[in-house]
């Protein structure tokens, strides 16, 4: 019935996705396994793709070929570059999908690439001989031979689903937990653990008063995630709202807390402290008497509501009481109830750079089985795996990116290195050389890169050369254009700018940080006419260029310097609480461990890349 594969991928959520779509167009034979085709590519949680440091790593996937960023454009209603008022190393893109649209597209995407076939069933073994995988069993007892296999179970794996004392078996609310795996890799020597996370109730929109809440619209201009011509930009877009609670809901909730499952010891699984669920921050932050609450449409035509802030695990009708006092939320009608699940995890130090197992040869790990949360962070562990799974078996070199080159390669050298205690999810403060990982150039970092191992088509280098030489081109360009003080003074006073005294060139006034090519085509007219024949895209990414220079000078040359510190010694007479700039966490964690080494310091969990960086300063490097 079955032919072998060359890769089988088992699950078919984000990292799934893009694990089957990178092996495929990569030349493989790849079958996609999952226990469900109707909910292929599904957002689980909130929907929305990108934020904070994700929105990065979706424009790197996209860089590299990976569709996550044409789908995001494709199911977009709603774009936000977030941390505009930061420096750019923090703008971080993100938009608002439409939950149904999302997965209809990545399932469509899927269905076009010739090479890549389907089965619809639970997979509850692997084929294992000589410590190589060679295929999969299935619950059925089908045996299918593949050359490589990846993993990509997300929370299914002995899923367990809690609400208030309620608790069922389960990888998704109403979706039965995939058991065999997990069971099956401890008996062959790997380590596995417990982790949890947790989702809000969804809620009837028609029965909310939005005037009673703050509208969050998109931004005016809003822009995409891919760098392809595939997409185009949103024409329209819909609303977010935000509310908060307050201390009546507070209340509420707590008279559930005897019955909640992470407080009464049900639930063994670490959640994830960056997300906690409404009756955590109650606890943990008790001087607050209100949290915000986003209010978040789930498509463009469903009433459905996505009531993100408002995490729970509590009894539904203590979810339902408390929603009632939130503001705007007085009549709500609730469609389901939030709830927390545990599921099983295998620590990612058991994992090569390349996503392999050090245990099992040819077998692939990415998502949540990681102990990751989000989903850009499992769909760019099941590109990587998808790619290094295609190389592994046509015996070519592994694809690697280091963390000066991707926020890709942060994500994967902290989970090997550092390994994860809690549900492990990016952040820009986690890339020591976030200058320039910038959400701008993805495409000129990486997708030469992409096309050179057989994935980005050759026209998305082309489009990324030119890119470059256009931003080459105007800061050659503006280093020769001279402005007189007497055609521009009277302007930089009217932007609070300090007045020249001699001519001077453009690229002199663009370094001011009052200053920007909206005020420079004001100034003088041959600036603005020379500004024009630009696009913003292009625009933008040379102001970056140009006032940000020197910063990323120095982090090319930190760059250099890290690799060339890994071995640096660290003496057993320091103490590390009398160095004032490192973390309370990274104070605990060295004077626990004693790293011995500069390297070994950075790869301990919860210590940051800001922190082993003070640490190299302190030790005189």
């Amino acid at each position: 019935m079955f032919q072998e594969y060359d890769v089988i991928v088992v699950g078919g959520g984000h990292a799934g996705c893009e694990a089957a779509a990178a092996a495929a167009n990569m030349g493989s034979k790849v079958l996609l396994a999952t226990m469900n085709m109707n909910t292929i590519a599904q957002m689980s949680c909130n929907p929305a793709m990108g934020g904070v440091a994700k929105g990065q790593i979706v424009r790197e996937i996209d860089a590299l070929g990976g569709y996550s960023g044409i789908i995001s454009d494709k199911s977009m209603i709603q774009f936000r570059m977030l941390n505009k008022s930061k420096g750019p190393a923090m703008w971080s893109p993100r938009s608002q999908n439409d939950r149904m649209r999302f997965a209809e597209e990545w399932r469509l995407q899927l269905e076009s690439i010739p090479n890549l076939d389907f089965w619809q069933e639970m997979v509850n073994g692997l084929l294992v001989e000589n410590n190589k995988v060679v295929g999969i069993e299935t619950g059925m007892g089908i045996k299918i031979k593949s050359k490589a296999v990846v993993l990509t179970n997300g929370t299914f794996l002995n899923g367990l689903i809690h609400i208030g004392e309620k608790q069922f078996g389960g990888g998704r609310s109403a979706e039965k937990a995939s058991k065999g795996i997990t069971e099956q890799l401890v008996s062959l020597g790997f380590e596995a653990g417990r982790m949890k996370t947790g989702t809000p109730p969804r809620v009837d929109g028609r029965s909310l008063d939005y005037t009673k809440m703050e509208e969050q619209k998109g931004d005016d201009l809003p822009e995409k995630f891919s760098f392809s011509d595939q997409t185009t930009v949103l024409k329209e877009q819909r609303s977010c709202y935000i509310t908060y609670t307050n201390p009546t809901v507070h209340e509420v909730l707590e008279t559930g807390f005897s019955q909640s499952p992470m407080f009464n010891g049900r639930i063994k699984g670490l959640g994830p402290r960056y997300c906690p669920s409404i009756e955590d921050k109650i606890n943990r932050f008790a001087e607050r008497d209100r949290h915000q609450i986003f209010v978040e449409p789930e498509g463009w035509n469903t009433v459905e509501i996505y009531v993100n802030g408002f995490s729970t695990s509590l009894p539904e009708e203590i979810q339902y009481k408390a929603l009632k006092e939130i503001k705007g939320f007085e009549n709500v009608k609730m469609f389901r109830p939030g709830y927390a699940i545990e599921y099983d995890f295998f620590p990612p130090t058991q994992l090569n750079v390349t996503l392999e197992t050090k245990l099992i040869e040819n077998l692939y790990f990415a998502g949540q089985i990681n102990g990751t949360t989000g989903y850009e962070e499992a769909a760019c562990q099941g590109l990587m795996a998808g790619i290094n799974a295609h190389l592994k078996i046509n015996e070519k070199d592994p694809f690697i990116l280091s963390r000066s080159q991707a926020y890709i390669g942060v994500l994967i050298d902290d989970l090997i290195n550092k390994g994860t205690e809690e549900p492990y999810r990016m952040f820009t403060s986690r890339a020591e050389h976030r200058i320039l990982l910038r959400q701008d150039n993805a495409d000129i970092r990486l997708s030469p890169l992409g096309f050179a191992i057989g994935l980005a088509k050759e026209e998305r280098v082309i489009k990324a050369e030119n890119k470059q030489k256009n931003i080459d081109q105007i800061v050659s360009d503006l280093k020769v254009l001279k402005v007189k003080p007497k055609d521009i003074n009277e302007e930089l006073s009217r932007f609070k700018s300090a007045q020249i005294k001699e001519t001077t060139s453009a690229y002199n006034i663009l370094k001011r940080p009052e200053i920007s090519f909206k005020e420079l085509r004001e100034l003088e007219k041959g600036l603005g006419n020379y500004i024009s024949q630009y696009d913003q895209s292009i625009l933008e990414a040379s102001e970056i260029s140009i006032k940000y220079e020197s910063y990323i000078e120095k982090e090319h040359q930190l760059a250099i310097k890290m690799n060339s510190l890994e071995d640096l010694k660290i003496k057993d007479s320091i103490d590390f609480s009398l160095i004032p700039a490192l973390s309370a966490e990274a104070k605990e964690k060295f004077r626990k461990i004693k790293p011995k080494t500069l390297g070994q310091a950075s790869r301990i969990s919860g210590v940051s890349p800001a922190d082993v960086s003070i640490l190299m300063v302190y030790l005189g490097r």
